[in-house]
């Protein structure tokens, strides 16, 4: 009979016999219950949310005319995030905004409040009118191309409750396009605050080489549309209209090529969607799925989201600057603006934004000819000429600050990004990295040991799931704080005195919210954080150490090793099948710990959108990635992943490749290891 390819390329071997800010609440906690879903935490943290704002609990500082809007409910690492709107006497308040924490079973654990007094009476009859309001609006620009519209809410987030006009102005300012809001008092035409809008900051693309990209065909024609996430497409900017072609091969390699810009562009945001799923469990950038569309061909040396778009600029050389951590930035002011309490503010946004790129860069790990992964932004596409935007590890090295001061909040927003990006350097890498990073000067003198990328960036999404309107740096260190103790509380401080450490050695001072941690640190390390713990990594002895299915461990010639004669080859018969490889390895308490490996993905599968045969790689129960026939590619790629939230425990590094009913697909993995330091 026939031979399937993969019966086919084992059959010979085989017959050798080669395979063988926020106001803690205290409750009293539940009686332990078995753990709820997600679904079924959601719906428990929605009601007890419900049933606790009926009590208007004095640290929501409710006034009689006041009505609270349940918004979504977000769920990280067992916490719960519901966010909350109000009103008064039926206007929305700005500034009114709340999250409330909870456990799985609904039990508060947190409340975050951006109002900190009472409205008390206000008169909400307009003195000021709707137009004059407007035209004050449209003074803040320096053209007004469209006035989105007017409306009446309750502005709490001055010194005073007052009666606004909230205007949004469309044009242009001294820094170049604009989405504005502007608040004015309704009785003295004074402007409260302006809320910009405008965040700046297979194909061959020019920074990322030859990539996958999950394209969408439609009768005979191919788009670049993400046919799980159809909102998120890239386009011409001239016109709007999403590529499209007769083949799925896309670009020519030439950065001044706008599909070719729309090729690393759309690639770096299909990796960043990859990331927020594995790593934080978001699903698309706005957390329902959805994207913006991301539009090549903006006539200056910029890129920018604005709420409804991500638009990309070219560098002075006439080249498209879609990198990976530009395009991620762009995108992570789209996760801000769509978590509780809106775009950060204070000078802290372009940080915010600046740690999605940087995960984003980690989590692809390319090689150091394409946008290999660092702390740098924007030092592949060299906008002006002179190098990386901006500097994490050591922001004064392009002139911004690396220490907090009370100016920080009013100074220019990219400069102001400085502490924040030292902060999230010191909190992933430590001041002395040892995995070859730069070191990183402290603001204190201290020494900071840092949690790795996955760990920090876990940290800033969950302290986002708390924010409010009345985001600062000083409320970024008490959230981050409380999001290390709901993350990891229950295991040690090691993670809460890591912020603390962090926040201390770029000056920002501590407050009178931030929460404590009085559960036991991570003691000492019973082991050595260091050398490489896989047992057998490359396979060349054969089948030992690790536990798979009969004929995984291989060194047959139908698929190369990457380096030696074995590997494990997984899948690859045609047929419906089920592959596994597994080891178990203990990592030591204190330790942080890098899973790497080798993998190459080849596939007889011809769909461009559907993925048949599937790779799921996992620490534990936690799954570090999925890949499929949409991954096929010619050579070996290395993958890299941050399981130290694994430490003190004996983990199962695990594969597990099923195939579906024809045409194959083989997931070869070849020189893994977990390494400590």
């Amino acid at each position: 009979m026939k031979l399937s390819p993969r019966l086919a390329a084992l059959s010979g071997a085989a017959a050798a016999g080669l395979i063988a800010a926020g106001t803690a609440a205290a409750v009293q906690a539940a009686p332990p219950s078995p753990a709820p879903d997600a679904a079924q935490a959601r719906a428990l943290a929605a009601k007890s949310a419900s049933a606790l704002v009926a009590s208007r609990p004095s640290y929501l500082h409710a006034s009689a005319d006041e009505a609270f809007v349940q918004k979504q409910v977000f769920s990280s690492e067992g916490t719960q995030y519901v966010a909350y709107d109000r009103t008064y006497k039926g206007l929305p308040v700005t500034g009114g905004d709340f999250v409330l924490a909870t456990d799985a079973a609904g039990n508060l654990k947190y409340a975050s409040v951006a109002q900190q007094q009472a409205i008390g009476s206000l008169a909400t009859t307009p003195k000021l009118t709707s137009t004059a309001a407007e035209k004050t609006a449209r003074a803040q620009l320096t053209t007004v191309t469209a006035v989105e519209g007017s409306a009446l809410v309750v502005y709490t987030l001055g010194a005073h409750p007052a009666l606004a006009w909230e205007t949004t102005v469309r044009g242009t300012s001294a820094d170049g396009p604009s989405r504005l809001t502007v608040d004015v008092d309704a009785s003295t035409g004074k402007v409260l605050r302006t809320q910009e809008h405008v965040m700046r900051g297979t194909g061959t693309g020019a920074w990322n080489g030859p990539v996958t990209l999950t394209t969408t065909l439609s009768g005979s024609t191919y788009s670049m549309k993400d046919p799980s996430h159809t909102t998120l497409v890239c386009q011409d900017a001239a016109n709007n209209t999403t590529f499209s072609g007769s083949d799925d091969v896309w670009g020519n390699g030439t950065a001044s090529n706008k599909e070719t810009g729309c090729v690393d562009a759309f690639f770096g945001a299909q990796t960043e969607g990859k990331m927020l799923s594995a790593w934080l469990g978001r699903n698309g950038a706005d957390g329902n799925g959805g994207y913006w569309p991301i539009r090549v061909g903006l006539n200056d040396q910029n890129a920018y989201y604005d709420g409804t778009q991500v638009q990309i600029g070219k560098n002075t050389a006439g080249g498209w600057i879609g990198s990976l951590d530009v395009v991620a930035h762009e995108i992570g002011h789209g996760i801000d603006d769509h978590t509780p309490g809106g775009i950060s503010g204070s000078g802290t946004q372009e940080f915010v934004a600046d740690t999605f790129g940087a995960a984003t860069e980690w989590y692809a790990n390319e090689p150091s000819t394409y946008d290999a992964p660092d702390f740098l932004v924007g030092e592949k596409v060299n906008l002006v000429g002179s190098g990386p935007i901006r500097n994490m590890y050591n922001p004064s090295a392009l002139g911004d600050p690396n220490c907090y001061s009370s100016s920080i909040p009013s100074t220019e927003v990219h400069a102001a990004a400085g502490p924040g990006n030292h902060w999230f350097y010191l909190l992933a890498m430590g001041s002395s990295p040892t995995n070859g990073q730069p070191t990183s000067p402290t603001c204190n003198g201290s020494s900071v040991t840092g949690l790795g990328i996955q760990k920090a960036i876990k940290i800033m999404y969950n302290a986002m799931l708390l924010k409010t309107s009345s985001s600062s740096y000083l409320k970024y260190r008490t959230w981050t704080l409380q999001a290390a103790k709901n993350l990891y509380g229950s295991t040690g401080c090691t993670e809460f005195n890591t912020v603390k450490a962090a926040w201390d050695a770029v000056s920002v001072p501590a407050q009178s919210g931030d929460p404590t941690c009085s559960g036991t640190t991570t003691p000492p390390p019973t082991g050595s954080c260091s050398g490489q713990k896989l047992a057998n990594p490359g396979f060349e002895s054969g089948n030992v150490s690790w536990s798979a299915t009969s004929g995984v461990i291989t060194s047959s010639s139908g698929q190369a090793a990457h380096s030696g004669s074995w590997k494990a080859w997984l899948d690859g018969y045609g047929t419906t099948h089920t592959d596994t490889l597994s080891q178990s390895v203990t990592i030591p308490s204190g330790c942080r710990a890098t899973l790497t490996f080798w993998l190459h993905i080849d596939s007889a599968e011809t769909t461009s959108s559907t993925a048949y045969d599937k790779l799921t790689v996992k620490a534990g129960s936690t799954t570090l990635a999925t890949y499929s026939n949409l991954n096929k590619a010619s050579g070996y790629y290395q993958k890299s992943f941050d399981i130290s939230s694994k430490a003190g425990t004996t983990v199962s590094i695990s594969f597990s490749g099923v195939e579906d009913s024809s045409l194959q697909t083989s997931f070869v993995v070849d020189d893994t290891a977990v390494t400590l330091s």
